[in-house]
């Protein structure tokens, strides 16, 4: 996928009216339960418009074969002012009665009581949705959406470095990849990164933490609590650490954005990131070096632990405004929308499904079976109240440079993380 999943932020002025109508409404009201609507719309995002619009007609059909004489409306955005949209429409009575919505985004949304709690049971393969996407729908025990599909984080090397030192197959294991960078590092030089790992990337960082057993924050009696400075997270961050020391000879300021294009400058022999970027890098407008094509290869990841890394999984779920007159005639959609035939034509697009079942199939293939390998492990931000008011992202990234850029320890640096994350993670 080539967006970058944000939290969502804002929402706190248009939530008041959302408030006003009662957050609780869910399906289950009568005046809301629209199992007898005559019309619907549904919002998604550009991606719907421009690569699967055969999978949107085919959920129309069903829906309107269930229901005669249904009119369905659409409407698409783009990512960069979506939620502005969203947000604006949501403060009025003429709201959508689906929405995407990215997975990081969710829960401001759920927490102001935004969205109608659905019945997982209603949708198919539910009970299979993959780990990090189910959390991503979840709060305080209801389910207020459903996983539409993801994308997960891969390794990709240049095979042409990693041979010229003498480095032919795949590593599998963390030893190996370490033993395979310092290879190359020695062969290349200082100004080469074996591996490019912006320092500020917490995707890759929090992979390592939750490799190593720690998390983020933990939830206790009903409150959460910041868990970097646990050992476990400390231990993940150090693993980080060390890549950053050894292989990163970029800016340690800088985030992930520009990653491919610096892989594709031929600056780098290796990356984490999202399965697209390497091919992205390898694209004729982007590989500076004219080597990229044929030499860049997906492999997953192992972790220090000696089991795979686990990956963030990057998304989009389906949501029911709660102020929808359409509820019930919105859930059947997304589950049309979101069934066997639209998760393996989501799967022939590239994306990974929104199940385990499914996600098992393409492990079968080469073509596949790197991405949908590494997704089978994976973790999600808290699901804490405070987390989807405010961009975190930015107190870890504040974190990951002060010790990429050794400003301070990891200790330091990870326990005025945690009492940043502890003075907002529960605030509504």
């Amino acid at each position: 996928m080539k967006r970058k999943l944000i939290v969502a932020i804002g929402i706190a002025g248009m939530m008041v009216s959302v408030a006003a109508c009662g957050g609780d409404s869910g399906s289950g009201d009568s005046d809301k339960s629209g199992a007898d609507a005559k019309e619907l719309t549904v919002w998604l995002t550009v991606d719907a418009q421009n690569n699967w619009p055969q999978l949107v007609k085919a959920a129309d059909a069903a829906v309107k074969k269930a229901h005669p004489g249904i009119t369905i409306n659409h409407e698409y955005y783009g990512w960069p002012d979506k939620n502005t949209k969203l947000d604006a429409v949501l403060a009025t009575d003429k709201v959508p009665d689906v929405v995407e919505m990215g997975n990081t985004e969710m829960l401001g949304y759920m927490v102001k009581g935004a969205f109608a709690p659905v019945d997982p049971a209603q949708f198919d393969k539910s009970s299979a949705w993959l780990d990090g996407l189910k959390a991503s729908v979840t709060y305080e025990g209801k389910t207020y959406g459903v996983p539409y599909y993801a994308g997960g984080r891969v390794a990709n090397w240049r095979k042409d470095v990693f041979a010229s030192a003498g480095v032919k197959s795949v590593p599998k294991t963390y030893d190996e990849l370490t033993s395979a960078l310092d290879k190359v590092q020695k062969k290349k030089g200082s100004k080469f990164s074996a591996w490019f790992q912006p320092t500020r990337d917490w995707y890759a960082a929090m992979s390592f933490v939750y490799d190593a057993g720690g998390s983020i924050a933990v939830e206790s009696g009903g409150q959460w609590k910041g868990n970097l400075s646990s050992p476990e997270s400390l231990k993940g961050l150090e693993a980080f650490k060390d890549v950053v020391d050894k292989y990163m000879h970029g800016d340690k300021t800088k985030d992930e954005s520009d990653r491919y294009i610096v892989y594709g400058q031929g600056k780098s022999g290796m990356i984490f990131a999202p399965a697209w970027e390497g091919a992205t890098a390898a694209a004729k407008e982007n590989d500076k070096t004219g080597k990229l094509a044929g030499n860049v290869e997906n492999f997953v990841m192992p972790g220090p632990s000696g089991k795979n890394l686990p990956v963030f999984l990057g998304g989009s779920d389906l949501a029911v405004p709660v102020k929808s007159d359409a509820q019930a005639v919105a859930a059947e959609w997304i589950n049309a929308f979101t069934g066997p035939s639209g998760q393996k034509g989501l799967m022939a697009k590239g994306n990974l499904p929104n199940n385990k079942t499914d996600l098992a199939t393409l492990k079968d293939d080469p073509a596949t079976a790197v991405p949908a390998t590494a997704a089978e492990s994976n973790w999600f931000v808290p699901m804490a109240p405070g987390w989807g008011q405010v961009e975190k992202a930015q107190i870890l990234q504040t974190m990951l440079q002060s010790i990429g850029t050794g400003k301070k320890s990891v200790e330091d640096a990870a326990k005025d993380a945690d009492a940043a994350i502890d003075k907002v993670i529960n605030t509504k």
